[in-house]
């Protein structure tokens, strides 16, 4: 009997310990990130035959860049799911068609085996081609699925040489997809023609250009944009305004993005409640050449046409991004708080009006990026709500310093009447 008590004893103690142990497993398991989630990055290096020119630290550009991405290798954050992929490295050849198709991936998107990733960079050797457009709509491809951040890293020491196709244009359309990817682009060669398409590619998705003449600067530079695509960001949800209020897609407090025509209306609609205050904003990236003379319009209209509020902003000159923003507070129903009915919401339409235009040669679509963002909050409480004048807690400071003003100026004007009159008197 005492063995059979120790027994039960000893096996509930057990079955206690595997709970235990799978209680404190499991949630750890659950916190890791998922494949779905997790950053995306793809170094995308130009391994033509003018890579082997000598002029990078006593080096050639192939040496230094296989130096650099020894170096990013090392310090891949571990949640990062990068890949590589060359352009201009198998086809030393002279036929033009050949050529422009020469770009593979050399290591596949996802978790790092440094080792692998090392070794198949050190075979690299200079040799044909510079075909950007087609690598960029390879690398866009690599990092297809999952809701993560995607980065492209472009490194490359020349112009794209396998035109009609305008890797710009490709950039432009690989934004237009909606799957949130940037191109950040790294140039070897401080050239004025290669440094304008460079800064276009990475203008079209959001991304940065950056001119790097030593090994340090490129490495330090890619680590930096690596290390980028792991923090955390809010991604956008990609959405489509439509030609009219009626048939506008609802949004949901959030961040949005959408490309518009030049010219042309994107309508959306928005549910406020009575007491509630909407504050939407709006960006439009000018990610091709325009002209100098521009504006965007942000209308909150009523369903029957009417409008509530608007926010305008206009310039001249070069601009990377406009914005305009506006606040809408809904007032409260009286009464409404003693009665169990829930209040309509109101259906608000938001017009985003923009008046760029462009020189002939530029190509209108697709169109401009779009950045909406949404949100809906609680409306001041009274209408002499500090909030509603935009000033917050400034308003007293405003106040004092209108009183103190006031009061300064009546004492130094009687004091300075008192000091005539005596002068006068004596």
């Amino acid at each position: 009997m005492i063995i059979r008590k120790r027994l039960t004893a000893g096996v509930c103690v057990l079955l206690a310990t595997l709970a235990a142990g799978l209680g404190t497993a499991l949630p750890a398991a659950a916190d890791e990130p998922s494949a779905a989630t997790s950053p995306k990055v793809e170094l995308v290096l130009d391994v033509s035959g003018s890579m082997r020119t000598r002029d990078i630290d006593g080096q050639s550009r192939i040496s230094a860049a296989k130096h650099a991405f020894n170096d990013v290798l090392d310090a891949v954050p571990e949640e990062v799911l990068l890949g590589i992929r060359t352009l201009g490295a198998e086809y030393p050849g002279d036929d033009r068609k050949v050529g422009c198709k020469d770009t593979e991936q050399l290591y596949p998107v996802g978790p790092l085996d440094r080792t692998e990733a090392k070794t198949a960079v050190a075979t690299l050797a200079p040799t044909g081609w510079t075909p950007i457009g087609p690598a960029l709509l390879g690398a866009a491809d690599d990092l297809e699925g999952g809701d993560s951040t995607r980065r492209i890293v472009l490194i490359t020491d020349g112009e794209d040489t396998c035109g009609p196709l305008d890797p710009c244009e490709v950039a432009r359309d690989i934004a237009a997809r909606g799957i949130h990817l940037v191109i950040d682009t790294l140039g070897l060669v401080p050239n004025a023609k290669i440094r304008q398409q460079l800064t276009c590619i990475a203008e079209a998705t959001g991304g940065t250009y950056t001119a790097v003449q030593h090994t340090d600067e490129l490495s330090g530079r890619v680590k930096q944009l690596v290390d980028r695509a792991a923090e955390p960001t809010v991604t956008p949800v990609a959405t489509e305004g439509t030609g009219s209020c009626s048939a506008a897609p609802r949004l949901e407090p959030g961040l949005y993005t959408d490309r518009q025509e030049f010219g042309k209306h994107r309508w959306y609609r928005v549910d406020v409640l009575p007491g509630q205050e909407l504050r939407a904003s709006v960006s439009v990236s000018a990610d091709r050449a325009v002209n100098d003379d521009y504006g965007v319009l942000l209308r909150a209209v009523t369903t029957r046409g009417r409008e509530i509020v608007r926010g305008a902003e206009s310039g001249t000159g070069r601009t990377d991004a406009v914005s305009a923003g506006l606040r809408y507070p809904k007032p409260d129903q009286d009464g409404a708080g003693d009665s169990d009915v829930k209040p309509a919401a109101e259906a608000v339409c938001l017009q985003l009006s923009n008046s760029f235009s462009a020189p002939a040669s530029v190509k209108t679509t697709p169109g401009m990026p779009v950045e909406l963002t949404i949100d809906v909050v609680d409306g001041p409480d009274e209408a002499s709500d500090v909030a509603a004048f935009g000033l917050g807690r400034g308003w007293w400071l405003l106040g004092a310093m209108v009183l103190t003003g006031l009061v300064a100026g009546l004492l130094f004007g009687w004091i300075s009447r008192w000091r005539v009159a005596v002068w006068r008197t004596n």
